[in-house]
């Protein structure tokens, strides 16, 4: 097969596999949800979650044996290196939003060859918002391309941050953030960090930074940030690692390197 067709072919079936496995969720929201804890009583798991990374792990095996899948559940591959295809999947993505409003969370999928990322699908389930990715030929909400991002500054900024790194606590400065805070135009807290990058990359944030993301947290997003000319590294401005946790600080050109300076005082 052709590299195009290839793409074509793992686009067509990763969209519409992404939009079945909505509707699982939506047809969920009827049905009482079994939930279990995982490490803290906040990190909430919910029967779904693992239901809906088993649906596409059996599409994808069953179409592409020779992709391998890092999920946030478990039920993938054991992933150590970036060779091959390796989709990154959160099936859920803003568990506690999906248990306490049914809005806010997030069918997450990055698609990487070789550590590089090809393709980012990020579903809003409750809007039914479609933010799409393909390497060199931009980002999509829905059917409208978005535009490249545009500088910004902090005075003007709206930025998504969890008023848990406003406080004290193990992983910043958490002045330095109170700094940032104060001189931004405003903050957001979404309970997704899918939909809070896919907001910065369509340009509802200015910036979005935390502290502790995993792989499928930031997969899919790194992707359409990447078409649109936004910038993420780690709050101390390294290199992201694919297979790891990271800090991230994901912004707007002119605003990447302004708050970078504020974090690493």
């Amino acid at each position: 097969m052709m590299e195009k067709e290839k793409w074509r072919k793992i686009e067509q079936l990763a969209k519409a596999w992404t939009i079945e496995a909505a509707e699982l969720l939506q047809k969920s929201f009827e049905n009482t949800l079994t939930i279990t804890y995982k490490s803290h009583i906040a990190d909430l798991v919910t029967n779904m979650d693992k239901n809906i990374e088993k649906f596409f792990i059996d599409k994808i095996q069953n179409t592409f044996p020779e992709h391998r899948v890092l999920g946030e559940e478990g039920y993938g591959d054991d992933i150590q290196d970036k060779s091959g295809i390796i989709w990154i999947i959160d099936p859920i993505d803003g568990t506690t939003n999906f248990i306490h409003q049914q809005s806010n969370f997030a069918i997450s999928i990055g698609i990487y060859e070789n550590g590089s990322g090809k393709m980012g699908l990020i579903y809003d389930v409750g809007s039914k918002n479609l933010y799409f990715a393909k390497d060199g030929e931009g980002a999509y909400l829905n059917d409208l391309k978005l535009s490249k991002l545009d500088k910004a500054a902090l005075s003007e900024a709206v930025v998504g941050v969890n008023a848990t790194w406003v406080g004290p606590n193990k992983r910043i400065n958490h002045e330095n953030v109170q700094e940032i805070v104060r001189k931004s135009r405003g903050t957001r807290s979404y309970g997704s960090a899918a939909i809070e990058l896919a907001y910065v990359a369509s340009g509802k944030l200015d910036a979005y930074m935390t502290m502790r993301l995993s792989p499928w947290d930031f997969a899919a997003g790194l992707i359409l940030l990447n078409e649109v000319g936004g910038i993420a590294t780690k709050t101390n401005g390294k290199p992201i690692q694919l297979l790891e946790q990271n800090s991230i600080l994901a912004a707007k050109p002119g605003l990447h390197e302004e708050m970078l300076k504020h974090l690493i005082k």
